[in-house]
């Protein structure tokens, strides 16, 4: 396999090319010939126009890539190496939501040929792959699995914004259905990952791998919200709390805030619904989600709190959000914890604008049928600065204090602003 997809007599597929698909269909089609396929057709056109639907790439990581973007299957026939890369959401109830995963299946395996290869990179729980995803596989393709085609597990590891860990100089863990498959699936890679591929001993240890790398993040901030709530009784700033902890050589450095995006406001429940089905409930990751989903809330009760410490009337206070994003400096809005805080202000039927250089109004109206603004709209009773995008890092009290109606109130979720606030009424988590 990787003889020919060199030779380019067999070309790769990448199913689904979002945030984690794009950037790794671009990467191989410096090396490979390469097919980039994807249901959406407005993305599909962007990307033939060298636009990154997530806003990630520029143009000049375009250049000189061999590669077709495509929405027709027939197309995607032409394919021996299939990556699928397709979201794994969760639904209201919090489950697993693997429709889009057995789509982009159904997808490949009416693709599928004898001696192809199928790489899957969602994040899942252990055993989704060999369970949910193989069938489907053979169903759609009419080829048995192993005899006629191969199959491995390799996560995605991209980080949103992030330009220091990018795809290439972070290790891969890649995993396949046997030695053979592990062989060839490593070396396709290593075509691409420059700091090299970890080989897990099967696919159940790779998807495992992957899922508690962000369980293990979930869980800690959980402990650091909780914690924040404690010290807020207290009357103590959580943030000078860990930076004296922080002085120790073995403390960890997690911090406060909104868990939310694609990845860690998800995956653990994935975890803990596999557990269910092995009969364990996993308590410590359970009470981790709890306590990170309800502090958008929280973060909004407090606000309350501080509008009518200043004698203001909820019914006519004005509160500014400053980002929706689920993260500073991406466009991303999927699963912002943001939207909480906002939902639980207007309960109160306090009114709530929002801001975000980043997000995009069309899809924030559609997806949550909340109205962006392009800029702020007279004075504030409180502003919330929920994400730390870059532009709001270089905010100065001067700045907010032009925003404020009087007894102005400053909630910094980030801790963006401590000990440079003296004018307004300020707090943090």
């Amino acid at each position: 396999m990787i003889k020919q997809l060199l030779s380019k007599e067999k070309k790769l597929a990448v199913v689904g090319l979002g945030y984690v698909g794009l950037p790794i269909a671009l990467e191989f089609a410096k090396k490979i010939s390469v097919i980039g396929f994807d249901i959406n057709q407005k993305r599909i056109e962007m990307m033939c126009n060298c636009q990154d639907p997530s806003y990630e790439l520029s143009a000049e990581d375009f250049a000189g890539a061999d590669i077709t973007f495509t929405a027709d299957i027939e197309v995607l026939r032409q394919a021996n190496f299939f990556i699928i890369a397709v979201p794994t959401p969760i639904d209201e109830y919090n489950q697993p939501n693997l429709f889009p995963l057995t789509s982009a299946s159904k997808t490949v395996g009416k693709a599928l040929k004898a001696g192809d290869y199928v790489v899957y990179e969602s994040t899942v729980y252990p055993g989704c792959t060999e369970e949910d995803c193989i069938p489907v596989l053979e169903k759609e393709s009419g080829l048995k699995f192993i005899t006629d085609f191969k199959v491995g597990y390799s996560p995605e590891r991209i980080n949103p914004g992030d330009k220091v860990h990018t795809l290439t100089n972070t290790v891969k863990i890649v995993s396949g259905c046997d030695e053979e498959s592990l062989d060839q699936i490593a070396k396709v890679y290593e075509l691409i990952i420059q700091a090299g591929v970890h080989r897990a001993p099967n696919i159940k240890v790779a998807e495992a791998g992957k899922i508690i790398e962000n369980t293990q993040r979930d869980v800690n901030i959980a402990l650091m919200n909780e914690l924040s709530i404690i010290f807020n009784r207290i009357g103590i700033n959580t943030f000078d709390v860990i930076e004296a902890a922080g002085t120790k050589w073995n403390f960890l450095k997690f911090y406060p805030g909104l868990v939310g995006g694609h990845c860690i406001g998800v995956d653990p429940y994935y975890l803990v619904h596999k557990a269910k089905q092995k009969g364990y409930h996993a308590q410590l990751i359970d009470a981790g989600r709890f306590i990170n989903d309800s502090m958008g809330g929280y973060i909004a009760k407090q606000t309350v709190k501080k509008i009518l410490a200043a004698d203001k009337h909820l019914l006519q206070s004005r509160v500014l959000v400053m980002g929706f994003t689920f993260k500073e400096n991406v466009a991303d809005i999927r699963n912002s914890k943001v939207f909480n805080i906002i939902k639980e202000l207007q309960s109160y039927r306090v009114q709530v604008d929002v801001v975000d250089p980043y997000a995009d109004a069309e899809e924030l109206k559609s997806e949550y049928h909340i109205e962006l603004n392009d800029k702020p709209q007279g004075k504030y009773d409180a502003i919330i600065a929920a994400v730390a995008h870059k532009q709001y890092r270089a905010y100065t009290e001067k700045d907010f204090l032009e925003l404020s109606a009087e007894k102005g109130i400053l909630i910094d979720v980030k801790g963006l602003y401590k000990n440079n606030i003296t004018k307004l009424t300020y707090w943090s988590l």
